[in-house]
């Protein structure tokens, strides 16, 4: 029990001792391999869909699931990342018991909400489809993947919000070789079930049920062992109101995050079915997929950094706070701005990788080359919400979540569309991502000084 107790407090004390340059880059490098992994699963699954089916429509069927697909993640990311947050916060304060009490609750909180929304999406799902695009060409596609995919969200939900957990609680190193696991089983079935048994878009859908039902089963199995940090106890699953309560209100952030992100998506995707009909919608899935891959990159240097804020923060080490923050923002820069740079010089290569057929990749080509004009800056957007997130602070991590994609976005596409067509609806994403920079950094100036004010005043 002593060497038990001596190994978990080593994994924690490293979070306020060793050089935040060096911490940062253990914990964010993992997170961000098993991200880019998840990405690039996500990346070969459209790609094999799109040449495994000859049909051009099956690319725009796939698209209206993905607002559904958003939804489903983000009900899973409203307990898993306030879990992670609030469990690293407790373990920064020293109080393990709570920390577990958490972790319980969280996990009964993921089933009930996962079975609940599951349950919904099956009885209204053509209804849901229409709503977020589906024509009577692509309706066909999209209610067969979902009836296949549905059965596994809550698993789906499990895995990403738990690995987020491990990771939290001293173990960046086996919360990576999650998202390979998953990556790997998707990569190798998903071809085996499309183009060697021939099963059309389900089987797609399949190889993704049976990824996620063994990387659950990984996930999960960690909290049931006793040498780990943190592990399920009996007595920590019945709800507690104040706990149900903290964990929800952090997780809201991503939560309204992906909310927004799925109602932007059935705007988007009715405004694109007016202005340029299905190859516009299936233009959305080259832009979607590959910004998910920066986008991911950048999430995965986040789920390292926010241990790191958490702890800092909870044990009153601002100055570890402030240069994580700053590490993490430069890094994150970085990966956007290489994503601007590709999709201008060869948007043609990057929309071949999704479609076969000319005017689709047309569209795709047009869609590229606006959209990631300001795609630089949403490095600085995703890490600086996440710091107010890891630092418990979520009204103003919901306010910047939804700056973009609901105060700006929406506007613009109810205004520029009826002045420049199809253009005007590209030419929203850069307009609200430069827009949504100003307001996060006003915000995050505005933060940083409180913080060094109250350091100030406890020494």
């Amino acid at each position: 029990m002593t060497t038990q107790n001596n190994s978990t407090s080593s994994r924690l004390s490293e979070l306020a001792t060793t050089p935040v340059g060096r911490l940062l880059w253990k914990y964010s490098l993992p997170a961000v391999i098993g991200t880019v992994v998840t990405a690039l699963y996500n990346l070969i699954d459209s790609i094999v869909i799109g040449h495994a089916i000859a049909d051009p429509n099956v690319i725009a069927g796939i698209a209206v699931t993905f607002p559904v697909m958003t939804l489903s993640g983000a009900l899973g990311m409203l307990i898993g990342a306030g879990a992670a947050t609030r469990i690293s916060i407790a373990l920064g304060q020293k109080d393990k018991p709570r920390a577990e009490m958490i972790l319980g609750n969280s996990v009964v909180m993921t089933i009930l909400i996962g079975i609940t929304y599951i349950t919904c999406f099956y009885i209204f799902l053509d209804p849901i489809l229409r709503v977020f695009g589906a024509s009577d060409a692509t309706i066909v596609y999209g209610r067969q993947f979902m009836q296949w995919i549905l059965p596994g969200m809550v698993l789906i939900n499990l895995t990403f919000s738990y690995n987020n957990v491990m990771r939290a609680t001293g173990y960046p190193r086996k919360a990576m070789y999650t998202n390979i696991l998953g990556a790997m089983l998707n990569a190798i079935l998903a071809p085996l079930f499309l183009f060697g048994f021939g099963w059309g878009i389900w089987g797609a859908a399949l190889a993704t049920d049976i990824s996620m039902m063994i990387t659950a089963t990984w996930v999960m199995s960690h909290f049931f062992q006793k040498k780990n940090s943190l592990t399920f106890r009996r007595g920590t699953y019945r709800l507690q109101w104040r706990i149900v309560r903290s964990v929800i209100m952090i997780g809201m952030a991503p939560f309204l995050i992906n909310l927004a992100s799925a109602g932007i998506n059935a705007i988007i995707n009715g405004t694109l079915q007016t202005y340029g009909g299905d190859n516009a919608i299936a233009a959305i899935v080259a832009f979607n997929r590959y910004v998910t891959v920066f986008i991911f990159v950048v999430m995965g240097i986040c789920q390292g950094m926010q241990p790191i804020l958490g702890y800092n923060y909870g044990s009153g080490r601002y100055n570890r706070l402030f240069s994580t923050y700053k590490i993490a923002v430069f890094t994150a820069l970085g990966v956007t701005t290489l994503g601007t740079i590709i999709a201008t010089i060869c948007p043609r290569q990057i929309a071949s990788l999704f479609m076969q057929d000319e005017a689709q990749i047309r569209a795709a080509v047009q869609c590229l080359q606006i959209t990631t004009i300001s795609f630089w800056m949403v490095g600085f957007q995703i890490v600086s919400t996440n710091f107010f997130q890891s630092l418990g602070m979520a009204g103003k991590a919901i306010f910047l979540s939804l700056t973009r994609q609901v105060i700006f976005m929406i506007p613009l596409l109810l205004i520029l569309p009826g002045h420049f067509g199809l253009a005007g609806v590209w030419s929203a994403f850069p307009i609200s991502d430069s827009l949504a920079t100003i307001v996060t950094g006003l915000l995050i100036w505005r933060q940083i000084k409180v913080i060094k004010n109250k350091s100030l005043i406890k020494s």
